[in-house]
């Protein structure tokens, strides 16, 4: 039976807090909270959860729907914890022996991921004419010479967006010559451009096992807290994946958090366009909202030093927060760019610790009223206004950055740091605070949409434009009813273009994006 939609527990994890918030049906806040991130992550998940349910007017058996929002996968690329080793299979011999797979990897993150590396012979045109045959066998003989353990392979293909054949021949001898283990193939990760889908793919399956470990930390927490719910996560371009599809696609999150904050910020002000500051306690995302989304990258997102092609939020990210540490420098000031993090409550000044962080800069000049008044033991050698007025110009020059014309535009204020933040910018019309603006993260995981984007290279000669942009729209509109999207609200919301010039004949690749509404389950 189908399940109908009742409420929804909207849950983000950042690198200094852990927000989680339960909405109606009509996305109206019914209860929120908020905890510090623990060093095991899972456990702040369970305690943000149990204080979010235990406010008496939400009971746990009406939680439907769960929708997670999570750093986690960035963090262990950053600290190399928990990835497996892959085998990285490239099909684009003899074409593509000039640069090998993860040349351009940092070494560390090479020698912990890489469990061997092979081009063998095969690859598409842009048509999905073979550039050489596939070789089966040379794959075979590669993976059985192997060392393990190897637990995960990643398959490219040329042009595999185009079509995927040869990487689904590739698939079948892995499962012949390994068994089960996890196959990730570039043409479901990323977009056309080799390198770059290559370098996301291997990520994808480094990253499966920490997908895994993470849902089954948090069905546990659920089900501690009694709450039986179909679970979502959040992926980079603010919208909704399945739990089994996030499994197998676990590198789809690495964007999720900023993402979050801008659906949230969108939803809690009605603003479709603007632009959008998360302040932490550790970093600053400013980002842009185009039609109510997140602005996409047009360029090669780095992830931890690998250049990626997956679809991410165009964000610019500054080491500014609340826990930014104050440091008494040589010319008299330097900001961060560390920060306490999670240790905010323990170390700040305004908490009774001995760190100066710009929340007690905050506190100190009246911008922030945390019930705590600075006494003759706070140092007054810290130049508390100056430490401010460099943290308003940081943050002035990456809305400026992420500005797209020299016009004023909204900016709205999300995250618990932006406390810090002053009442007027240059170039911005109007400071927006919403309501519940400290976890905006978590309600934009809870009122976020499904989605489904294709991309593909369509020969002209033998296609218009105009029949190429229905039947891209058409597909995307398809894969977001797949994810789960109620049919009724699915809409495009985005369209991207782009003539491939260096080919020998006219061709246009087209990548659609479409969006709809959580249908009942």
């Amino acid at each position: 039976m189908p399940r109908a939609l009742d409420l929804r527990l909207g849950i983000d994890v950042g690198g200094t807090n852990t927000d989680a918030v339960v909405l109606d049906r009509q996305d109206r806040v019914l209860a929120a909270s908020k905890v510090s991130t623990t060093p095991d992550v899972t456990s702040g998940i369970a305690s943000a959860i149990a204080q979010a349910v235990g406010q008496g007017s939400v009971p746990a058996h009406r939680i439907t729907h769960v929708m997670l929002g999570t750093t986690h996968a960035t963090n262990a690329i950053l600290e190399q914890r928990d990835l497996q080793r892959v085998a990285v299979v490239r099909i684009g011999g003899p074409a593509t022996h000039a640069i090998p797979p993860l040349a351009t990897w940092p070494d560390h993150l090479r020698r912990t991921v890489s469990a061997g590396e092979v081009i063998v012979p095969g690859g598409l045109e842009f048509d999905g004419r073979e550039l050489a045959p596939f070789d089966p066998d040379e794959l075979a003989r590669f993976l059985e010479a192997l060392e393990p353990p190897i637990d995960a392979v990643a398959v490219t293909g040329v042009f595999a967006p185009v079509s995927d054949r040869h990487e689904r021949q590739a698939e079948e001898v892995v499962r012949r010559v390994l068994g089960e283990v996890a196959v990730s193939l570039s043409a479901e990760i990323g977009s056309v451009g080799l390198l770059e889908r290559e370098n996301a793919t291997v990520l994808n399956a480094a990253l499966t096992r920490v997908a895994r470990r993470f849902a089954e930390a948090l069905e546990r927490s659920l089900a501690a807290s009694g709450i039986d719910a179909v679970t979502y996560f959040t992926q980079n371009d603010g919208t909704l994946m399945a739990l089994d599809y996030v499994l197998s696609h676990p590198v789809l999150t690495i964007g999720s958090g900023p993402a979050n904050s801008m659906r949230g910020a969108a939803h809690l002000t009605g603003l479709d366009d603007a632009v959008v500051a998360d302040i932490g306690g550790t970093s600053t995302d400013v980002g842009a909202l185009s039609h109510g989304f997140p602005r996409q990258s047009a360029i090669p997102v780095e992830v931890c030093g690998v250049r990626t092609n997956f679809r991410m939020p165009d964000i610019l990210s500054i080491p500014l927060g609340g826990g930014t540490r104050i440091h008494l420098a040589p010319d008299g000031l330097r900001l961060g760019p560390d920060s306490v993090g999670y240790r905010l409550p323990r170390e700040a000044l305004t908490f009774g610790g001995n760190t100066p962080t710009l929340t007690d800069a905050a506190v100190f000049t009246g911008r922030a009223d945390l019930g705590v008044h600075p006494n003759g033991t706070w140092p007054r050698e810290v130049p508390w206004e100056r430490a401010l007025t460099r943290a308003d110009e940081m943050l002035a020059e990456a809305v400026d950055r992420v500005k797209v014309s020299r016009r004023p535009v909204p900016l709205v204020m999300v995250g618990g740091g932006s406390i810090i933040a002053p009442n007027r910018i240059p170039g911005v019309s109007e400071i927006v605070r919403p309501p519940h603006f400290e976890v905006a993260n978590a309600i934009g995981a809870a009122i976020a949409h499904v989605s489904g984007q294709v991309e593909r290279v369509y020969h002209l000669g033998s296609w218009s434009r105009e029949v190429a942009l229905a039947e891209v729209c058409q597909m995307a509109a398809d894969e977001a009813v797949r994810a789960g999207a109620d049919p009724e609200s699915v809409q495009v919301v985005d369209v991207e273009e782009l003539t491939i010039a260096y080919l020998t004949g006219p061709a246009l690749r087209i990548r659609a994006r479409a969006a709809g509404a959580l249908g009942s389950l």
